[in-house]
Parts: C-alpha cells; structure tokens; sequence
C-alpha cells in the first residue's frame, strides 16, 4: 500500500511518466498498477526496457505484453515511445532522454518563471533545530527566499530554500525540487502549495480554506452527485473501477459497462480485475477520481476504511442489470453543459511599462464594471481581438490586489502575452453556465 501511495503521488505531479520494465521479468502486477495511475493522471507514458542485457531478457515478450495493456508501441504501429537501455552499463540513457524531449516538445510542456510560484508537496518532515522541512516540487513560477506560502490550511515564510544537493539557494524555477523550511505545521504529501504576496492575503488564503473545506467534502464522485460535479466542472466522465469475483465476469460486466457510451457522456473503466476490493483499489480511486464497483465481491476491511477516510463510493451488485442500469441514470446527467461568457469589466490601456528585456505591464484604467482575478482577460485592437488569457498578474499601484473597479487605474498582465498598446481595450469575463 505505501508503493501504491508512492505510485499514485508521482503519476499526479509528473509531465511524463517512464514506466520501466524489466526484459527478463516483464510486466509485473505492480506494473499494471503503474499504468493504471498513469493513465489516471492523463500523462503520455514513455517505457523503458531495463535489463536487455540479461542472459534471459526476452524484449518481444515485454513489448507483446504491453500490447495487452492497451500500451502499443510506435513499432508496432502504436504511439508509445519505448526505449531499450541497460542502467548497468549506461547503454540507451541518451536515447531515452532524447525520447523524453521529445514527448515534452510535443505535449507542448512549458511553465512561466515569472509569474507567482504554484506547486505541489512531495514530502515533509519535522528536524531537530530546523522545524518542519518540506520536500516540494514547482511547477510553475519562481519561488524565492522571503516568500509567503499556503498550502491548505497551513501557511509560512520561506526562512531557508536548499537544492536537490542540499546546497542553500535563494531562488527555484520552474520543475525544481526544493526543501524549504519556515512552514508552521506538517502539510500532507500531495497537497498543493502556493505563494501569496504578503502576510494578510495568505491569512485570508486560509481562513478561505477553512470555511470552503467546512461547506464542502473532498471525497471523490458518488453516483448520485456526479451530475452535480459534472456541473461545476470536476466530472468530464465517469470513472469506474471494476472488482468481480471471478476472471470470467471481468469482460462481461466491462462490455454492459462500455456499452452505455455516447458521443455525449461516457463510462472510463479505470481498472477492472478479480478478486476482493483492496485498498489499493481505493487509492487508484482517489488518484482517478472514481467509484468502485464490486461485482459479487466485497472490500476487504483496511479498504472499507480507507474509502471512508477518503471519501470514495464503493456499490456493490449482485445483478449486471441493476449495475448498468445505475449507470446509465447518472450519465443522464453527463452532458457536455453549455457555458456563456458573462462582461464583468472593461478597460483602457494608457500606458505601457516593461520588466525587464521581454516582460510587459499594461497599464490600465477601468471605464465600467470590475477586473478582478479569475476572470478571462481579451485583448481587442481595432475592435479585434489579438489575445486571450487569464489574469497573470494585478496591481495597483505597486500592491497585487484582487480586483481594479470603476474609476481606478491599475496594472495588468494576460498569461502568456507580452504585447500591449496604449488605446488597447481589455475586456473581462467570466464564463457561467446556462444549461
């Protein structure tokens, strides 16, 4: 279970995930389990044959098993990239690291150093004469010494920042695991960390935790409310794991499963498999967002209270059609929602500053309604619109504030664009469902 924990924190952080299999082995359980996490995150899988230097290595037995899992590699006629490399004698690295960018290439896989530094924990611990150490990894944003951070409910001022060699730094880019101490409590491994820019907001940053952690359960989806969270954006599909009591009613309830698909909504067997619902089960679950589905199996007592703590729904059938039948009243209501975006404020560019050599600010005054974070930003010119965005950053004065109302100038970036005019207009929305 703590592997599977491990396995399940690493496919939610990652870009890209190197599923390493060994040529004399081949796929292994825990190696299903990998690709199941993988695939829950939504993150390209790149595989490794490790071993092809072995006396026993048998490299189209792996590469026919992969096939199995749904995984067929580019020689095949696939789109998974598999490298063969030996770790022993170092033979294959470059080409797997040149495979590597270029998935990232591809995926298109960037991040922005200048903008607030976001992130996740991967660890953290309590040290005599230090206090709580936190292991976390950014990805996006540039943290720097001096830094307020939030993550959840607790909150801190980076004191100290080391490097993976335990080398003092004052600064960390993007992709960059650090260990920063200075945070008040010990934060749970996989929570996500952000900065705030002074004191007060991050107080406020919590306090808005507290109170929306009290309003609302983090458990995962159940049937009766995935409509709901497929309302509010959480659910684009409906995520299964399936648990029966033989091998030979695995396809089976998968078929009436996948049968229920539309071009509308759809049923995504996350993992499907025989025997008792463990709590490796639940923490796939947790990872992939999904309910448990056991089919004339029960959950073994450490995963009923594991998916209690957690917050996942495990039904139980005895009979395919009421199974099915469950479903397809919940997809009913996992139709693609209709949005329409809503003008909350519109604005003025009067002037232009730059940061540095490429960096942009456009300085703004709001003629009606509000800019406040959040929103959508577009950029027109001449009644054209030349960018789209959310709010990079807002500020008034030299103070980063949360909204610039009616009457009020400001300073303004949209993420990912640097190009702004004076008599540009700004115009921003936020988009709100309609049915």
């Amino acid at each position: 279970e703590a592997f599977t924990a491990m396995r399940a924190r690493g496919a939610q952080v990652t870009d890209i995930a190197v599923l390493v299999v060994a040529a004399d082995d081949g796929i292994m359980p825990q190696t299903i389990e990998a690709i199941d996490h993988g695939r829950a995150a939504d993150v390209p899988i790149v595989v490794a044959i490790n071993k092809v230097d072995a006396p026993n290595a048998d490299v189209e037995r792996v590469k026919r098993q992969l096939a199995e899992q749904n995984l067929l590699i580019e020689e095949w006629g696939g789109e998974t990239v598999a490298v063969e490399v030996s770790a022993l004698k170092g033979e294959g690295i470059d080409d797997l690291l040149e495979n590597l960018i270029v998935v990232a290439e591809i995926g298109e896989l960037k991040a922005d150093p200048d903008r607030d530094a976001r992130g996740v924990v991967v660890e953290a611990r309590r040290e005599k004469g230090r206090g709580t150490v936190a292991t976390m990894l950014i990805q996006t944003g540039t943290l720097h010494v001096g830094d307020n951070v939030v993550v959840g409910g607790i909150r801190g001022r980076v004191k100290a920042m080391f490097n993976d060699r335990g080398q003092n730094i004052k600064t960390a880019g993007p992709s960059l695991p650090v260990e920063i101490l200075g945070l008040s409590e010990l934060p749970e491994a996989g929570s996500i960390f952000e900065t705030a820019p002074d004191e007060k907001t991050a107080r406020q940053m919590v306090d808005d935790y507290e109170r929306s952690r009290n309003d609302e359960r983090a458990g995962g989806p159940t049937l009766e409310d995935v409509h709901t969270r497929m309302q509010i954006g959480e659910v684009k599909s409906l995520n299964l794991i399936v648990k029966t009591d033989v091998q030979g009613t695995v396809e089976p309830v998968r078929g009436a499963l996948e049968r229920l698909n539309s071009e509308e909504s759809r049923v995504n067997i996350v993992h499907a498999a025989s025997g008792s619902i463990t709590e490796p089960d639940i923490l796939l679950a947790v990872a992939s967002q999904a309910i448990v589905i056991g089919f004339n199996t029960q959950p073994e007592t450490g995963a009923r209270a594991l998916a209690k703590k957690e917050g996942i729904e495990i039904r139980s059938y005895d009979v395919i059609y009421h199974l099915t039948e469950d479903v397809e009243q919940a997809l009913e209501g996992l139709l693609e929602p209709v949005y329409e975006d809503v003008l909350e404020g519109r604005a003025t560019v009067r002037a232009v500053f730059s940061l540095g050599r490429r960096n942009k600010v456009a300085g703004i005054y709001v003629n009606d309604g509000a800019v406040t974070r959040g929103t959508t930003l577009r950029l027109l010119r001449g009644g054209k619109v030349i960018a789209s965005g959310p709010v990079g950053s807002l500020k008034h004065f030299k103070d980063d504030v949360r909204e610039v109302a009616t009457g009020f100038e400001g300073g303004v970036t949209i993420d990912g664009h640097t190009d702004y005019q004076e008599g540009d207009i700004i115009e921003a929305y936020r988009s709100e469902r309609v049915r």
